[in-house]
């Protein structure tokens, strides 16, 4: 954990807070996976549902739905005949999510994709307004690559786990930390657009097309 977990705790307990939905869902999650650290969480969905709030965009991209907490989260900043694709390979994770979905006030517009993101990134057409990135690390770049022309003018990437739990600042790195400092030099020099990396949680990195 990059922060200590008493300052994670004040941040969250002076942070709005989580819908009842989603709080049935964050336990759910619990219940359902040993892979429940890949859920956003109450603090993390906050700062999600804020941003996607701001930007109030018409067409959202994610990659990696896992049982659908940040897409719900993502959809809460949704304008009115906006839609957010989210795509996923587990279809079992992906089951909960679409369980959740259908009981949100989104569900009219959210639209769950099963299948593998580098194929299916591909078969969006639509501008997007603001893209969602959490799923197989050493694909950040490609993923990066494939959705950054798909992203309009001041659009928003947002990346999570950038931070890696602090293994990208260590001298001796295993193939994932790798691909994942890589990523981070990579973003941070890339002319196109705009970063800043934030320590929240595992790390996200907001990024701004130009």
């Amino acid at each position: 954990m990059i922060v200590l977990p008493t300052i994670e705790k004040y941040v969250s307990l002076n942070s709005s807070k989580e819908s009842d939905l989603l709080k049935q869902l964050n336990q759910e999650t619990i219940e359902f996976s040993r892979a429940n650290h890949m859920l956003s969480g109450e603090y993390q969905g906050r700062f999600l549902s804020l941003i996607s709030k701001m930007i109030q965009p018409k067409i959202i991209l994610e990659i990696g739905t896992f049982t659908g907490y940040s897409a719900l989260c993502l959809a809460e900043g949704l304008v009115f005949d906006g839609f957010l694709y989210t795509i996923d390979s587990d279809n079992q994770a992906q089951t909960i999510a679409k369980k959740y979905f259908l009981q949100s006030e989104y569900s009219h517009q959210i639209i769950p994709i099963l299948g593998e993101a580098k194929q299916e990134i591909e078969k969006i057409e639509q501008t997007i307004d603001l893209a969602f990135i959490d799923a197989d690390k050493k694909s950040y770049t490609f993923y990066f690559d494939k959705i950054l022309p798909k992203m309009k003018s001041g659009g928003i990437i947002l990346v999570d786990n950038v931070l890696w739990k602090g293994k990208v600042i260590e001298i001796e790195m295993d193939s994932r930390t790798k691909a994942i400092y890589d990523f981070n030099q990579m973003v941070e020099k890339d002319n196109r657009v705009e970063v800043v990396m934030l320590p929240i949680r595992d790390g996200i990195t907001m990024i701004r097309v130009k």
